[in-house]
């Protein structure tokens, strides 16, 4: 049994496989954009209050909180 029908034919004709375009490497930003950008984000953060250091330690706070007196609320 023969399957494809028909008798001997040619072979298909092979078109090669697009070259990859070749690899760029990033530019690297200079030294003055990088520290720029670190200034700027050390600004927007004094700016919101947050701070680089934790004023706790591991165990977190141990002392207790320093709160007002007891109120009468609506009275």
């Amino acid at each position: 049994m023969c399957f494809g029908g028909g008798g001997g034919g040619s072979m298909p004709v092979v078109t090669p496989a697009p070259v990859a375009p070749s690899v760029v490497a990033p530019i690297e930003a200079d030294s003055s954009a990088k520290s720029a950008g670190d200034e700027e984000r050390r600004r927007r953060a004094a700016a919101s209050g947050r701070s680089d250091t934790n004023l706790t330690g591991g165990l977190g706070v141990q002392e207790t909180a320093r709160t007002g007196g007891k109120k009468l609320l609506g009275g």
